[in-house]
Protein backbone atom coordinates (compact mmCIF):
# COMPACT_ATOMS: atom_id res chain seq x y z
CA UNK A 1 0.00 0.00 0.00
CA UNK A 2 1.43 3.45 -0.93
CA UNK A 3 2.63 5.62 1.94
CA UNK A 4 0.16 8.40 1.08
CA UNK A 5 -2.81 6.03 1.48
CA UNK A 6 -1.53 4.75 4.81
CA UNK A 7 -1.02 8.29 6.13
CA UNK A 8 -4.44 9.39 4.91
CA UNK A 9 -6.14 6.45 6.62
CA UNK A 10 -4.29 7.15 9.89
CA UNK A 11 -5.20 10.84 9.71
CA UNK A 12 -8.87 10.02 9.05
CA UNK A 13 -8.98 7.34 11.75
CA UNK A 14 -7.49 9.52 14.45
CA UNK A 15 -8.97 12.84 13.34
CA UNK A 16 -5.46 14.31 13.42
CA UNK A 17 -6.10 17.06 10.90
CA UNK A 18 -9.26 18.44 12.48
CA UNK A 19 -9.59 22.18 11.98
CA UNK A 20 -10.32 24.43 14.92
CA UNK A 21 -11.16 28.07 14.64
CA UNK A 22 -9.29 30.31 17.03
CA UNK A 23 -11.59 32.29 19.25
CA UNK A 24 -10.37 35.29 21.15
CA UNK A 25 -12.15 36.51 24.24
CA UNK A 26 -14.02 39.62 23.00
CA UNK A 27 -13.52 41.30 26.39
CA UNK A 28 -9.74 41.06 26.07
CA UNK A 29 -8.12 44.03 24.38
CA UNK A 30 -6.01 43.06 21.34
CA UNK A 31 -2.33 43.82 21.69
CA UNK A 32 -1.03 47.20 20.56
CA UNK A 33 1.53 47.00 17.77
CA UNK A 34 4.04 48.59 20.12
CA UNK A 35 3.80 45.61 22.47
CA UNK A 36 5.01 43.29 19.72
CA UNK A 37 7.70 45.76 18.74
CA UNK A 38 8.89 45.92 22.35
CA UNK A 39 9.43 42.16 22.27
CA UNK A 40 11.06 42.10 18.84
CA UNK A 41 13.66 44.80 19.40
CA UNK A 42 15.71 42.94 22.05
CA UNK A 43 15.66 39.82 19.87
CA UNK A 44 17.45 41.73 17.10
CA UNK A 45 20.42 42.57 19.28
CA UNK A 46 20.05 46.24 18.31
CA UNK A 47 19.24 49.14 20.60
CA UNK A 48 16.02 51.13 20.26
CA UNK A 49 18.11 54.07 19.07
CA UNK A 50 19.60 51.93 16.30
CA UNK A 51 16.18 50.54 15.31
CA UNK A 52 14.79 54.10 15.14
CA UNK A 53 17.70 55.11 12.91
CA UNK A 54 17.18 52.09 10.64
CA UNK A 55 13.46 52.91 10.39
CA UNK A 56 14.16 56.57 9.65
CA UNK A 57 12.05 57.81 12.57
CA UNK A 58 13.00 59.72 15.69
CA UNK A 59 14.00 57.84 18.79
CA UNK A 60 11.15 59.55 20.65
CA UNK A 61 8.63 58.40 18.04
CA UNK A 62 9.82 54.80 18.44
CA UNK A 63 9.68 55.09 22.24
CA UNK A 64 6.11 56.42 21.97
CA UNK A 65 5.05 53.46 19.81
CA UNK A 66 6.75 50.93 22.07
CA UNK A 67 5.20 52.66 25.09
CA UNK A 68 1.80 52.39 23.36
CA UNK A 69 1.31 56.16 23.43
CA UNK A 70 1.23 56.44 19.62
CA UNK A 71 -0.20 54.09 17.00
CA UNK A 72 1.70 52.46 14.19
CA UNK A 73 0.76 54.57 11.16
CA UNK A 74 0.72 53.18 7.61
CA UNK A 75 4.05 54.90 6.93
CA UNK A 76 5.70 53.35 9.98
CA UNK A 77 4.03 50.00 9.20
CA UNK A 78 5.67 49.98 5.76
CA UNK A 79 9.04 50.68 7.39
CA UNK A 80 8.54 48.00 10.07
CA UNK A 81 7.39 45.52 7.44
CA UNK A 82 10.57 46.07 5.46
CA UNK A 83 12.85 45.99 8.51
CA UNK A 84 11.42 42.76 9.91
CA UNK A 85 10.53 41.21 6.56
CA UNK A 86 6.88 40.54 7.39
CA UNK A 87 5.17 43.28 5.37
CA UNK A 88 3.13 46.27 6.44
CA UNK A 89 -0.16 44.37 6.63
CA UNK A 90 0.71 42.54 9.83
CA UNK A 91 1.43 45.79 11.64
CA UNK A 92 -1.63 47.56 10.26
CA UNK A 93 -4.03 44.71 11.09
CA UNK A 94 -2.69 44.52 14.62
CA UNK A 95 -3.05 48.28 15.13
CA UNK A 96 -6.52 48.31 13.51
CA UNK A 97 -7.73 45.55 15.85
CA UNK A 98 -6.47 47.50 18.84
CA UNK A 99 -8.03 50.78 17.64
CA UNK A 100 -11.36 49.17 16.75
CA UNK A 101 -11.66 47.38 20.10
CA UNK A 102 -11.22 50.70 21.92
CA UNK A 103 -13.55 52.62 19.60
CA UNK A 104 -16.32 50.04 20.07
CA UNK A 105 -16.16 50.70 23.80
CA UNK A 106 -15.79 54.48 23.67
CA UNK A 107 -18.18 55.58 20.91
CA UNK A 108 -21.86 55.84 21.84
CA UNK A 109 -23.89 54.34 19.00
CA UNK A 110 -27.15 53.92 20.92
CA UNK A 111 -28.97 56.53 18.80
CA UNK A 112 -27.86 55.04 15.46
CA UNK A 113 -30.30 52.58 13.89
CA UNK A 114 -29.19 49.42 12.14
CA UNK A 115 -30.46 49.36 8.57
CA UNK A 116 -31.48 46.23 6.72
CA UNK A 117 -31.84 45.71 2.99
CA UNK A 118 -35.35 46.30 1.63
Amino acid sequence: MPVELILNSIIKEHDIMKEYSAQRNPDRCPSHSGALLAELIPATGHSKTEIARLLGISRQHLYDIVGQRKPVTPTVAVRLGKLFGDGAGVWMRMQASYNTWHAEREVDTSDIPTLTAA
